[in-house]
């Protein structure tokens, strides 16, 4: 099953160059490909903070602190943070009422981080046996993207730096 899901992600990312495309497509591709997920999608880092980007679920936080939240911490420590119970996680920036855990997961490119994927869970505990092949997921989308693209008209329309 992981191998589909991989060869799946591989193909859908090389169809298309462009940033908000390839962001687009993989938060559907997740949000619509796994269970018990009610919201997957991108927080781009514009210099100063994390900008909401495509993504698939509820409304979302428009704008995120790089100290504040799950993603903030995330972003800043550049590492992969699980939270099996949102309701005791300091800080928690609650967007979705229905969501118990959360999974955000660093996007780095030749050794610079440009932003974070965030997914969440009505269950608790949901990420704790699929955190690796999330991860490994978000891995391919960011060897997908051209860290050049970060500069792209597109990428400055996404951040509000144009």
């Amino acid at each position: 099953m992981t191998g589909i899901i991989i060869n799946q992600l591989e193909a859908l990312l090389e169809s298309d160059s462009r940033l908000i495309t390839k962001a687009s497509q993989f938060s559907s591709f997740i949000f619509n490909s796994f269970e018990n997920i009610n919201w997957a999608g991108f927080y781009f880092f514009d210099g100063i903070k994390l900008i909401l980007g495509p993504f698939q679920g509820n409304t979302a936080c428009e704008m995120i602190e790089i100290s504040n939240g799950v993603c903030g911490k995330a972003f800043s420590k550049a590492m992969v943070i699980n939270v099996p119970d949102v309701n005791v996680f300091p800080g928690h920036i609650s967007c979705d009422c229905n969501s118990r855990s959360e999974l955000v997961i660093p996007l780095i490119k030749e050794g610079k981080i440009f932003g974070v994927f965030d997914i969440d869970s009505p269950i608790c505990g949901r990420f704790s046996s699929e955190e690796k092949l999330f991860t490994v997921l978000v891995e391919i989308f960011s060897s997908h993207v051209e860290y050049s693209d970060r500069f792209s008209p597109v990428f400055a329309a996404i951040t509000g730096d144009v």
